[in-house]
């Protein structure tokens, strides 16, 4: 009752730019603060209940080796969690009446991928129950109308009027679980996945803020960009905790977060474009090689590169230079049709960049050299 009293009140605030820093430092700084003292306890309750990683398959790094907790995404989605229920209570504009309504939707779909991704990252679970339970996130996330009802057409710059029920769902259901699987594909190296989510944060809190004028949803990615940074710090190589299955609850924060306040997809394919490609590019190569898309392996661009010789820093220095820099891409391009073609630039681009590391690490093979440190 109170929350929905301080949304009303807060929609009537004027325009309070030290309320509005004030509220900004504090949900950061809240985020940062929670996680970080999470970060030590999610490590002591792994090593205590046997929550490790195991060396073997894709998983060959130092760390796996170490029997390094994967609980860090637990101490991640808490901190984050915690931070926006508690930033629900600053003072600052709210003019989304049914904000709250969806915030639920992100708290309790985040909430259920953290439960049961402890029982995953303890007892290894196939697929199909994996997909499955993505599926139920989907599902709670779009019963708390967090959901895709338009999109910005390109051509035109005009929205497009609200799709029939049965397409949003499906479209809403199929966009959380590609953000899901991409950000779970992209936590192959430390610090990879928190890095990237990290900037995704900035980017969409720039964009809420300062382009929408959205400045309670701004909290939500601050939210995330603490959470985020609290993380890579426990996770940046060499790794003191992993995410584990973590890794999918922030894909899915990050899906929801990119339809909350308005469809920012544009803003967010920019930002994961090249992980997106590399998780749809190892599928399609597994369909062809007779394998399941869903198995795991060392096809990824950053198993590549780290196979070729590059060091884990530098291929995840490399992601974040790609991920910032197309991500201010899409804040400093204001025409929609501009924006598609630069993301469909980026895509060729990136296309091109698979086959040119495909085609050296199979000359680097047949050489013997280890191309990275050559």
């Amino acid at each position: 009752m109170f929350l929905g009293w301080a949304t009303q009140a807060t929609a009537s605030l004027g325009h309070n730019p030290l309320l509005e820093v004030f509220a900004f430092v504090i949900t950061f700084t809240t985020a940062l603060s929670l996680t970080l003292l999470l970060m030590p306890v999610c490590d002591w309750v792994g090593k205590r209940w046997g929550i490790t990683s195991k060396a073997g398959g894709r998983r060959t790094a130092e760390a796996d080796y170490r029997r390094v907790s994967k609980l860090g995404g637990v101490a991640l989605s808490l901190g984050f969690v915690i931070t926006v229920l508690l930033a629900q209570q600053l003072p600052v504009p709210r003019f989304d009446p049914n904000e709250l309504t969806r915030l639920a939707g992100l708290v309790v779909g985040a909430l259920f991928l953290s439960v049961v991704g402890v029982i995953d990252d303890r007892y290894e679970l196939k697929a199909l129950p994996q997909f499955a339970i993505q599926f139920i996130a989907a599902a709670i996330a779009i019963g708390f109308q967090v959901f895709i009802e338009y999109f910005n057409n390109p051509f035109t710059g005009q929205q497009t009027d609200p799709w029939h029920p049965l397409v949003t769902i499906i479209l809403t259901a199929f966009w959380l679980v590609v953000t899901m699987n991409t950000v779970n594909f992209l936590d192959g190296l430390d610090g990879l996945a928190g890095g990237v989510a990290f900037i995704a944060g900035i980017v969409l809190f720039v964009n809420s803020v300062f382009i929408l004028g959205q400045t309670s949803v701004g909290l939500l990615h601050l939210a995330l960009m603490g959470s985020a940074l609290g993380f890579v710090l426990f996770n940046f190589y060499p790794a003191r905790i992993f995410m584990g299955s973590g890794a999918v609850t922030l894909g899915y924060i990050l899906g929801a977060l990119a339809i909350i306040g308005g469809a920012k997809m544009a803003t967010i394919l920019f930002v994961i474009a090249l992980p997106l490609l590399d998780a749809a590019w190892q599928a399609a190569n597994r369909l062809m090689q007779g394998r399941s898309p869903f198995r795991g392996d060392r096809g990824h661009l950053h198993f590549r590169l780290l196979d070729m010789g590059f060091s884990q820093r530098q291929i995840v220095s490399f992601y974040y230079v790609f991920c910032a820099l197309f991500g201010v891409l899409t804040l400093v391009i204001e025409s929609q049709f501009f924006k598609l073609m630069a993301l469909l630039a980026m895509m060729a681009l990136v296309v091109l960049g698979f086959f040119l590391v495909e085609r050296l690490q199979k000359h680097g093979d047949r050489k013997g050299i280890n191309i990275g440190k050559s």
